[in-house]
């Protein structure tokens, strides 16, 4: 709870959030197309990387919501196909896509803060930002959706814990 907190504590202004909807998948596109380029193959089953990277991702937001999780899994599945099809074009086009996916993705992200007028989480934390975005998408469509209110009553309780630490300190 405390992740997806200080994460959604950044992410307030319903600008920042739709360009965040729209551009975390875009950067998850960019980041899943090379890894499609590497293909593993155990006892006759093949995956690739971006499989490993989605499985991971999964496993780790399981400790967190296991609802949230499982559709994580479910969406992160339907990028890497996607990702697989554009890999799956000459070098120059896939890889053309992948950077502009990559790269838009971020810009998208600094002018949907510069609008909200805050940091992004991704120049303090790094790893937890990138760990946080694609789980902060899921929960924030639950939201958008009406869904799990009980949870988003407790994170916005969070978020203004951790303002008035802030302001405090």
């Amino acid at each position: 709870m405390s992740m997806l907190a200080g994460y959604a504590a950044a992410h307030q202004h319903p600008f920042n959030v739709t360009v965040h909807l729209i551009g975390i998948p875009i950067i998850m596109l960019g980041v899943t197309i090379p890894l499609t380029w590497v293909d593993i193959a155990i006892n006759g089953f093949s995956f690739t990387a971006a499989h490993v990277v989605v499985l991971g991702f999964f496993l780790f937001y399981l400790t967190l919501d296991w609802i949230f999780a499982t559709v994580f899994l479910l969406f992160g599945l339907l990028v890497v196909q996607l990702a697989a099809d554009i890999g799956a074009l000459p070098f120059k086009w896939s890889a053309s896509i992948a950077a502009a996916a990559f790269f838009g993705g971020y810009i998208a992200q600094f002018v949907g803060h510069a609008v909200e007028k805050s940091m992004p989480v991704l120049l303090k934390h790094p790893i937890q930002a990138n760990l946080a975005a694609p789980f902060f998408t899921i929960v924030e469509i639950f939201h958008i959706l009406g869904l799990r209110k009980e949870l988003f009553n407790e994170v916005r309780a969070r978020i203004e814990e951790l303002r008035r630490d802030q302001s405090t300190a």
